[in-house]
C-alpha cells in the first residue's frame, strides 16, 4: 500500500500580485508591481536587491504597518486587504513582529530593556525564557536596567531583535537588521533569527549584507519592484513566472539579450530561449 501523503502546512503570509504605489505631488511610484510569494513556518528568508527595488515597501507590507494599493497579502489565512483597522492592528500586535530599519522606531522609549520584553509579552504571549535569559543570548544582558536612549545604536538594533522574536511570532519581519553591526554582533543576531524559526516563526528580512544572505535559508531578489529570482540554500535559482506568464530572467542573463527578445522553442519537456538573431526577425 502506498504511504499516505503528510498534509503541507498553509504558509504563514502569501503576497498574490502585490502592488504598491506612492502618489506625490509630483506623480506615482509604483514600488511593487506585482509580487507573488509565500513565505513558511521555520524559514529565514532574506529579501535583496538594489535601492529603489521596492524591499523596504514590501517589508512594510508584509508587517502590516502599510496596506498594498492592489493584490493580496493572506496572513495566517486572513485576506489582509478587506480587514478593518482595528483587525489589522490586532492581527499585528498578536502575531507578527517588525524590527524597522531605524531601531529606536521599534522599541518604547521610557522602558528598561527587560521591560521592553514584559511589555510585548502581554500582547504577544509568555515565552519559555525569562527577560534576562533572552536578552544574555544578544550579549545584552548586563544592560537589562538599561532605556534605548542610553544604548548605542548597535544595542539597540540587537535589542529590537530580541523584542521581535519574544514569544515566537508568526512572522517576524526585519528591516536591514544587521546593515551597523560588527561580525559579532551581526554573528548573535542572525543567530537568534534562526532560533526564532526553529520555533516556528516565518522570518523575513531585508538586506544589503552578504553575512545575512549567506545565513537565510533562502534569497528573494527584487529589480524594479518585480521578484526576479529565488535562490534556495543548496544554491539553486529559479525564476519566477508570474500569473500573465510573465518570466523575470536573472540580471546576469540579459547580457544574452542585447535586443531585448527572445525566440521561445519547445525541447523535450522543457523550452529552450535563445536571443533573436537577424534571420529570426
Amino acid at each position: 500500500m502506498a504511504p499516505s501523503s503528510q498534509p503541507v502546512e498553509e504558509p504563514v503570509a502569501v503576497c498574490a500580485g502585490l502592488l504598491k504605489i506612492y502618489v506625490s505631488a509630483t506623480g506615482e511610484t509604483h514600488a511593487l508591481r506585482g509580487v507573488d510569494a509565500r513565505f513558511a513556518r521555520g524559514t529565514v528568508t532574506a529579501v535583496t536587491g538594489p535601492s529603489g527595488s521596492g524591499k523596504s515597501s514590501l517589508l512594510g507590507v508584509l508587517a502590516l504597518q502599510e496596506r498594498a494599493s492592489g493584490g493580496e497579502l493572506t496572513v495566517l489565512g486572513r485576506p489582509v486587504g478587506g480587514l478593518s483597522g482595528r483587525a489589522v492592528t490586532s492581527l499585528r500586535r498578536r502575531h507578527v513582529s517588525w524590527v524597522a530599519q531605524r531601531p529606536s522606531h521599534s522599541l518604547f522609549p521610557r522602558l528598561t530593556a527587560a521591560q521592553q520584553l514584559r511589555q510585548v509579552a502581554g500582547l504577544r504571549g509568555d515565552d519559555p525564557r525569562t527577560p534576562v535569559q533572552a536578552l544574555d543570548e544578544l550579549g545584552l544582558a548586563p544592560l537589562a536596567g538599561s532605556r534605548p536612549g542610553e544604548l548605542s545604536g548597535g544595542e539597540q538594533q540587537r535589542l529590537a531583535v530580541a523584542v521581535a522574536t519574544w514569544g515566537a511570532p508568526d512572522l517576524l519581519v526585519a528591516d536591514e537588521p544587521t546593515a551597523e553591526l560588527d561580525d559579532e554582533s551581526a554573528v548573535l543576531v542572525l543567530e537568534q533569527l534562526h532560533r526564532a524559526a526553529a520555533a516556528g516563526s516565518a522570518v523575513v528580512l531585508s538586506t544589503h549584507d552578504a553575512r545575512a544572505v549567506g545565513a537565510a535559508d533562502r534569497v528573494l531578489a527584487l529589480r524594479h519592484g518585480v521578484l526576479s529570482t529565488e535562490r534556495d540554500r543548496g544554491g539553486r535559482v529559479t525564476a519566477p513566472i508570474d500569473s500573465t506568464g510573465r518570466l523575470q530572467l536573472p540580471a546576469d542573463a540579459l547580457e544574452l539579450f542585447p535586443g531585448g527578445r527572445a525566440l521561445v522553442e519547445r525541447d523535450g519537456d522543457g523550452l529552450r530561449l535563445r536571443p533573436v538573431a537577424e534571420g529570426d526577425r
